[in-house]
This record gives structure tokens, C-alpha cells and sequence, in this order.
């Protein structure tokens, strides 16, 4: 993606002043008597999202109008000049008042220029910011282009963005910084002790593998990210209706987010030693697709009943975060699209996060806050660990009952990270329904930023 900052100096800018319906009554009485009389004839009240162009006397733009919330109210979305590339005529804009948070609506600005071109032709805005004083703009561009990374694998359909091309990818992102990329593909799983891997994979013509890359100093903290790569997920055998199918391109999500906030990691050279794993497989059917009530090992040595083979994504990363969980990391993330239970108890913009660490949840949800990177902490409640029984194997992946399915899941996924010091689990969505500032329609970059700014934190 074109930058979307520009260096020239800010005076030859074209200024974008913000106003709430509190401040535009001094706003409109210090603008030029015949800009006053346009907005007024516009019926310009300074409503959040509302923007309007100033003609100078020359016929060129001689300003921008645009409405915030009012700094007094119980909802202002940080992002609301994302909406701006969308909006404003080629040229480049400077902010000539503060907005709410300057940094954040830089990044908005950033993140709202983003367009998916691979497959029509979707010219990014012509639309250039200079960044305000104050503003790291490598940082906001650091976080920009993880974000567009995410973006474009997450919307990129699944006939081009299987189990190879997804490593293909990672393998990039590795080779960029230096990483050392490893891969395990097909039968290769079996033998290497990831039996629950291949089982999910194993029923479609495109291999599954585990993407395997480090990066840093072996003498630092050790920092392990997982990411459930699941390129397209018919459900299995207990099929996903039409409806339930149709965007489940998403269902890498949880890789792409962690090959984001990989890059962002090793882009800010932050003093840890990142171990990223990601199992890639297409849940498939076919005469060997993995059925219910089939029972597999795993690499940890638990037997697994398959209650239902639409739980596929913790069972990928069951082995993937027990191989992690040998090298006893500091601290082991893990993001998937997870569960519809997720989304039914919080919705699409608030991603479900788990951990038993208490300093660790009072500080992801801290830098979430910051970064207007929302997430929510769910418990990890150990009464409901017993739902998980099965009469003929030590766990069932899937619970009959229609209740909790997300702390099910992660309370199934806790059984595999013994020997993390530490253990965060994110159920993202990795998916925005409908255009909002700052957030385009598709796939989305969610919960990478918070992530990033804690480990920046710990180990910047």
C-alpha cells in the first residue's frame, strides 16, 4: 500500500479543522465571511462524520470541515477521521486543530486509506497526510502495514490462499527480517509427532503443514506466537450450512494476526526472542476426512475424541501450542477464529480473551484502551472444564451443550500449554461486517496492536 504520509511542509497543506457542535459556534465565527456563509448554506452543525470543503477564492479547497463527538461524551470513536481517505479530493491535508487523540486519528487516517486491489482495480486515495508534530510516523507506519499485511491475506479467497501459499507467505515475512523458517508438510506431521495437524488436514488435496520461524536473540525472553491457520473450513463432516460457509476465507485469521504482529515485532527490533508457529490446513470432506467420535492422539499425549469436526481450530492448535509449551516460553499467545460463541456474547468488534496471568489481563486490557484496540476478558472457569469429559478418551473437543462455547474452547486449549510461564488466548473474528472509520469492509487486524504495544512495553 502507497504511504499514505507526506513530508512536504504543512503550510502548503490543506488544513482539516475539527469541531464538535460545542466548539463550531467559535469555529464558523472565525472563518473568512464567505466561507462562513457556504458552511451555513450546507447546513454544516458540525455532526461526528459530517465533512465539508471550503472553496477559496481561486476555486481550489481552502479548507476542510469536519465533525467529531464532543469531548464530553460517553462514546468518541478515536477513529473517526479514518473515514477521511474516503472522503477528501486528491491533495495533501494537514490537521489544523487537534482531534480527540492525535496519534490514534493519524493511524485512523492511515488505516482508512486501505484498499484490496488484487483481484479489480480499487486505486488507493490520492489523499496524502502531513503527520502532526509530536507523531512517531514510523511507528504509526509500522503498525499501518501489519495491519494491510493482515488485511490482504485474511481477504484474499481461498482458491489462492491455501495451506502453501499461507506459508509462502510467512516465509516472507520471516525471510524479510532475517527469521529462520521452517516447514513441516503432510505425512511429514505424522512422523514428527502432530497427529491432531494432519487429522484436520488430512482430507483435502492441499497438504497441511505447520509453519515453524525464530527470530532474535537466543538469550532473551522467550515470546511464542501461534496462529490458527484453518484456510477455508467447510465445518467437516458436520457440515456448515450455505450461510455459515460463506466467508470462512476469515477462518486463517487468527495466522494472519500473528504473521502482523510478528512483522511489527521484528520490524521494532524488540529485544525478545519471537518463536512464531502456525498451522495451516483446509478442513476438507472426502472419503478420509476425520469423522465424530473418531478418537486421535496428540502431541502432547492426550487422546482426543472428536465430538464434533467443526472444532477444528483448537485442534490444530492443540499440537502447535504443546510444541511450543516444550521450550517453557515466557510468555505463549495464541489468536484463532475461534467460536460463534464469541461473537453471539460480544459481537464482531470485541474479541473474547483468556488468561489466568492477573497482571498480564490488567495489562492487555490497558494497552487495549490505548491503542483502540478493543478485547474483552472472559473467564477461564474451571467448573465448566468438566464438559469436556469423554467416556472414552482423556478430552472431547466439542461439548454437546449449546452453552459457553468459547470458554469451553480455551479451557480445552489451557489442557496444552503446561510449561508456559505465561498463556493469553485471543477468539477473534478477524472480520469487519460493514464499513466504520478507520475499518474497512473484510478482513480486519484485530487485537495485534494491543499485543504489540504490551510487548513493546516489556520488552521494548
Amino acid at each position: 500500500m502507497p504511504s499514505p504520509f507526506e513530508t512536504a511542509p504543512a503550510v502548503t497543506a490543506i488544513p482539516i479543522t475539527f469541531a464538535t457542535k460545542t466548539t463550531w459556534e467559535a469555529i464558523c465565527d472565525g472563518l473568512p465571511g464567505t466561507a462562513r456563509q457556504f458552511a451555513l448554506a450546507n447546513g454544516f452543525a458540525a455532526r461526528p462524520g459530517a465533512c465539508l470543503t471550503l472553496p477559496a477564492a481561486d476555486g481550489k479547497i481552502a479548507q476542510v470541515l469536519f465533525g467529531l463527538e464532543e469531548a464530553t461524551a460517553k462514546f468518541r470513536d478515536p477513529f473517526r477521521p479514518g473515514v477521511l481517505p474516503g472522503l477528501l479530493p486528491p491533495g495533501v491535508y494537514r490537521f489544523a486543530n487537534a482531534p480527540h487523540d492525535a496519534r490514534l486519528a493519524t493511524l485512523a487516517f492511515a488505516l482508512g486509506a486501505y484498499r484490496f486491489g488484487r483481484y479489480r482495480k480499487s486505486d488507493a486515495p490520492e489523499v496524502k497526510l502531513v503527520p502532526p508534530d509530536g507523531i512517531d510516523v514510523a511507528e504509526i507506519t509500522r503498525m499501518a502495514e501489519a495491519a494491510t499485511l493482515a488485511r490482504d491475506l485474511i481477504n484474499t479467497p481461498s482458491n489462492d490462499m491455501g495451506p502453501e501459499e499461507l506459508a509462502l507467505a510467512a516465509q516472507q515475512v520471516a525471510e524479510r527480517f532475517g527469521a529462520q523458517f521452517g516447514c513441516i508438510v503432510g505425512e511429514d506431521l505424522v512422523r514428527r509427532n502432530f497427529p491432531l495437524i494432519h487429522a484436520v488436514g488430512m482430507a483435502s488435496p492441499r497438504a497441511p503443514r505447520l509453519i515453524d520461524f525464530s527470530w532474535g536473540d537466543p538469550g532473551h525472553p522467550r515470546v511464542t506466537l501461534v496462529g490458527k491457520g484453518v484456510c477455508f473450513d467447510t465445518g467437516g463432516l458436520d457440515l456448515k450450512p450455505s450461510a455459515g460457509m460463506l466467508i470462512m476465507k476469515k477462518d486463517m485469521g487468527g495466522a494472519a494476526n500473528v504473521l502482523a504482529l510478528a512483522q511489527m515485532v521484528m520490524d521494532a527490533k524488540l529485544k525478545l526472542r519471537l518463536r512464531v508457529l502456525i498451522p495451516a490446513v483446509e478442513n476438507a470432506v472426502s472419503g478420509n476426512a476425520f469423522r465424530p467420535l473418531d478418537i486421535f492422539p496428540s502431541r502432547k499425549g492426550l487422546t482426543v475424541e472428536i465430538g464434533n469436526t467443526d472444532a477444528e481450530g483448537r485442534l490444530i492448535l492443540a499440537d502447535a501450542l504443546a510444541l511450543a509449551a516444550e521450550e517453557k516460553p515466557d510468555l505463549l499467545i495464541d489468536m484463532g477464529t475461534l467460536t460463534g460463541a464469541a461473537r453471539v456474547a460480544l459481537g464482531p468488534d470485541l474479541p473474547p480473551f483468556y488468561t489466568d496471568d492477573e497482571t498480564l489481563a490488567l495489562d492487555v486490557a490497558r494497552c487495549a484502551r490505548e491503542e483502540n484496540d478493543p478485547v474483552w476478558r472472559l473467564p477461564l472457569w474451571p467448573p465448566y472444564d468438566a464438559w469436556l469429559d469423554s467416556k472414552t478418551a482423556n478430552v472431547n473437543n466439542a461439548p454437546s451443550g449449546a452453552f459457553a462455547g468459547s470458554i469451553t474452547c480455551a479451557l480445552f486449549l489451557q489442557r496444552f500449554v503446561e510449561g508456559a510461564k505465561s498463556w493469553l488466548h485471543f477468539d477473534i473474528f478477524g472480520w469487519t461486517p460493514t464499513t466504520r472509520p478507520g475499518r474497512p469492509e473484510g478482513g480486519e487486524c484485530q487485537a495485534a496492536r494491543a499485543v504489540y504495544k504490551l510487548l513493546g512495553e516489556r520488552y521494548g
